[in-house]
């Protein structure tokens, strides 16, 4: 699984780059927003430092932006286009599933419906150029510092307690008790052996 190619690179270095920028991306967010509300800011929707917007995003971004490496001003503005259509799209589906937005630009000057706005769409575009020109190369050659199976196995462990975290805070913005349902689960099975 770890070698297969999309879009000429394999999978191992995807998800590598994807866990990578998650984990980047929700630094730089809380950074921020600890420094906008003067108090520390998680802004990550679980416990863990991972924002999977992010991954996605630059993973994306730089699957369909690199070819527009070495042509700054349309490598801006294409990131910024994407990115804004990106966060609006995310923006909406969180609307349909949660009935809210994690963030609100309501406050900001031109948004739209406070899913989008300039500022962050200047941001986008600028994000994009330092993705593309600067930073996927380093991130690459962090990734290809390790081992691949310490990378894998790094990559695994991280992957599988982002994936309980998200569970667990689903789980509760849904109003799912698991400790009940495991609870459950386990009585049932434990009548039909004992």
């Amino acid at each position: 699984m770890w070698t297969k190619e999309f879009f000429g690179t394999d999978v191992y270095h995807l998800v590598s780059a994807f866990v990578i920028y998650s984990m980047l991306g929700w630094l730089v967010e809380s950074i921020y927003m600890s420094f906008c509300n003067r108090r520390l800011t998680n802004r990550g929707f679980a416990k863990s430092p991972f924002c999977p917007i992010y991954g996605f995003g630059a993973i994306i971004g730089y699957l369909i932006l690199h070819p527009l490496d070495g042509h700054f001003f349309k490598l801006y503005l294409l990131g910024a286009l994407m990115a804004t259509v990106f966060e609006f799209l995310v923006g909406n589906l969180m609307l349909k599933l949660f009935g809210e937005i994690w963030w609100d630009y309501k406050d900001k000057p031109c948004n739209y419906k406070g899913i989008i706005c300039l500022e962050s769409t200047i941001a986008w575009g600028f994000y994009a150029v330092i993705i593309i020109v600067f930073l996927h190369s380093k991130i690459i050659g962090f990734i290809d510092s390790w081992s691949f199976s310490m990378g894998s196995r790094v990559c695994s462990l991280i992957l599988a307690i982002v994936t309980i975290d998200y569970i667990i805070q689903l789980s509760k913005a849904f109003g799912i008790d698991i400790r009940e349902r495991c609870a459950d689960k386990y009585e049932s099975f434990k009548a039909r052996w004992y």
